[in-house]
């Protein structure tokens, strides 16, 4: 399946994609046992691509539009983020270390943790397009409940009150 969204650079359109996602796929996998830590999942991933097309590739131009294009087929779930900022070279980025106490710049470290597989293309017909992809684990069968067996009783009958 294939669901595709338009909106603007602007945060407060930030619970209209959130809802795009999560309603999209929970059609889909709503129903296994894990779909909860999975959306989980999967909407911080999202939250994070869009803030940060947001934030920074169209910064305080909210009259661009951010496409999003999401597809799934068996398990596999792929999102892809369109933006026409200017892009950002992948070879500058340093992931930030333990030690320095940095407000920023975990964007890309979190999306690669989250994610199976992660790409960035710069200038693709004029945009740029970020690939998110992962594969959902296969949801364990549920183990149906057996009522134990009945236990026999331990009561020994008292004669005198059982009826002839």
């Amino acid at each position: 399946m294939r669901t595709e969204l338009q909106i603007p650079s602007d945060l407060q359109f930030l619970a209209v994609v959130e809802n795009w996602l999560l309603g999209a796929l929970g059609v889909e996998f709503g129903d296994n046992d894990d779909w909860q830590k999975q959306a989980g999942r999967l909407r911080l991933a999202l939250v994070e691509a869009y803030s940060n097309v947001v934030r920074h590739a169209h910064r305080d131009q909210p009259q661009l539009p951010v496409i999003m294009r999401l597809e799934w087929s068996d398990r596999t779930v792929r999102l892809e983020v369109w933006d026409r900022g200017e892009g950002y070279d992948l070879g500058t980025y340093l992931p930030p270390s333990p030690q320095d106490f940095q407000d920023g710049g975990y964007g890309w470290l979190i999306l690669n943790r989250l994610m199976d597989k992660v790409e960035y293309r710069l200038k693709i017909g004029g945009q740029n397009c970020l690939v998110l992809e992962t594969t959902l684990p296969t949801p364990t069968a549920a183990t149906p409940t057996v009522p134990p067996p009945p236990q026999p009783s331990l009561e020994v009958p008292d004669p005198s009150t059982e009826k002839v």
